[in-house]
């Protein structure tokens, strides 16, 4: 009894083991930046309510990424299958935060949303409407838009 035991638990680890978790790459891509300084931050989230983020608190995953004239890209692997959305942003003051206009709620430097052409006080980024389904290799361009 004792042995078999042990054998099925043998068998169910290595069944288990077998079983990979089906993960994708992510590719964010910008272009049209308005100039080459600074560095872009990349981050991807995967929770509703988790944007805006303001100061990138709330993120799945975030990298920084360098300028290459006025367009930028980074790729995200072994991402799992899932709804993500993306925010962009041109930090040129390598501060690592959206920074805002004096009084107004309006970023000070240029940022993107993924699903989003343009975004305003009328039109604040949402999880639900940025979000996009990961469930292959995915390219996705992000403008970035500058108030």
């Amino acid at each position: 009894m004792e042995k078999t035991l042990i054998l099925s638990l043998l068998v169910f680890s290595t069944l288990i083991s077998n079983i990979k978790t089906e993960t994708y790459s992510l590719t964010i891509k910008t272009n049209g930046l308005e100039n080459s300084d600074g560095t872009i931050v990349f981050a991807i989230y995967n929770k509703d309510g988790s944007i805006p983020d303001q100061k990138f608190k709330n993120y799945f995953k975030k990298e920084n990424a360098l300028i290459v004239n006025n367009k930028s890209e980074i790729t995200f692997n072994n991402l799992p299958k899932g709804l993500y959305t993306v925010t962009v942003l041109h930090d040129e003051n390598k501060n690592g935060k959206i920074d805002t206009k004096f009084m107004v709620p309006l970023p000070d430097e240029g940022v993107g949303f993924s699903n989003y052409d343009d975004f305003g006080l009328s039109n604040r980024p949402n999880f639900k409407k940025a979000s996009f389904n990961l469930s292959k290799n995915t390219t996705v361009i992000v403008k970035v838009i500058y108030k």
